[in-house]
């Protein structure tokens, strides 16, 4: 009988060992991250993207070749929601529902004990998010401008970005090229761009 009751009892414990890793291998219930929007299509921002994957931060960052260095220059934080992630590790491309978070900060270059360079500090100059969603936008991906915690609307298709993006994003209509972790899983997916690689190979030009 004691016997009896030792076994069940490891049967207990192992199975109680064995569902928290399922459980993690599975995820949580309600860590999927797809863009919601209001009645009126604009698009209800992320409230949590600083949990999301962090990919890069660019300072003073311009794709205008005449652009001066700015006297206060900003940082742009890009996250990215953890599902996309995964789903680019595994193929170099981004899939159906990805969101982006493009975060501006403003920076410092006096604060503590700083004496050179430029930290970033509390001020958002700005928020804007990519999103990739192929039955509600022409072309599959559309920006947002997010103002305050209110639904955000889409920037028109004669923005600026949308032009830029298609015509020099590494991966779709991403800038990949500035995410130094994801670069390398594109060129071994051979999922670069041939507008990104030719802007590379104008650039080697230029250099050399």
């Amino acid at each position: 009988m004691v016997k009896q009751v030792f076994v069940c009892l490891a049967l207990i414990v192992a199975a109680w060992l064995v569902l928290p890793i399922a459980a993690l291998a599975e995820g949580p219930a309600n860590s999927v991250h797809e863009p919601t929007y209001a009645a009126d299509g604009r698009l209800i921002p992320p409230v949590d993207y600083r949990e999301w994957i962090f990919l890069s931060s660019g300072l003073d960052m311009s794709y205008n070749e005449k652009a001066l260095a700015s006297e206060q220059p900003v940082f742009d934080n890009v996250f990215v929601n953890p599902e996309s992630y995964r789903t680019f590790l595994q193929t170099g491309t981004w899939p159906d529902k990805t969101q982006f978070v493009l975060e501006v900060r403003s920076s410092s270059a006096k604060g503590s004990i700083n004496h050179r360079g430029h930290f970033q500090n509390g001020d958002i100059q700005g928020i804007e998010v990519h999103v990739k969603d192929a039955a509600r936008f022409d072309g599959g991906w559309a920006f947002f401008d997010v103002q305050g915690n209110v639904p955000a609307a889409k920037l028109p298709m004669t923005a600026a970005c949308y032009a830029c993006h298609r015509d020099h994003a590494a991966v779709g209509t991403t800038f990949v090229q500035f995410y130094p972790t994801l670069l390398p899983i594109a060129r071994q997916h051979a999922t670069l761009s041939a507008s990104y690689l030719k802007d590379e190979a104008d650039l080697a030009k230029t250099v050399h």
